[in-house]
């Protein structure tokens, strides 16, 4: 049983930095992907943010392109998130994610794709 673990929410103010990390155990196949998800209480469904694939190929979000980072330590089976000029909007609760069936391209930021779900993380950003 694969076991996900977040942390590293917290407030900040805008254009501020946080780290997220998602620490990865009991593996018993191979991964395919693992990415980022976030979601507010005024939205039902999970938001894709940031995926990473096992090349290394990553994808994000259009409002996070060029403000967030997705990396991962395979060794450490540590997944990151590495936000930057957080905005408002950014304010929800942050969910790692893992999937260990292929994922087609188009579809890396659909949650229903990813079968291994921490239990979150909250990134409050105030104004």
């Amino acid at each position: 049983q694969v076991h996900l673990v977040e942390s590293g929410g917290g407030s900040v103010q805008t254009g501020g930095s946080l780290r997220l990390s998602c620490s990865a155990s009991g593996w018993t196949e191979r991964s395919y992907c693992m990415a980022w998800f976030r979601r507010t209480p005024e939205k039902m469904e999970r938001e894709g943010v940031a995926s990473i694939n096992t090349d290394g190929t990553t994808t994000y979000a259009r409002s996070v392109k060029g403000r967030f980072t997705i990396s991962q330590d395979i060794a450490k089976h540590t997944l990151y998130l590495q936000m930057s000029s957080l905005k408002p909007e950014d304010t929800a609760m942050y969910y790692c994610a893992a999937s260990t069936r292929r994922v087609e391209w188009w579809r890396l930021l659909v949650a229903s794709e990813y079968n291994y779900w921490g239990q979150g993380v909250q990134v409050t950003v105030s104004s």
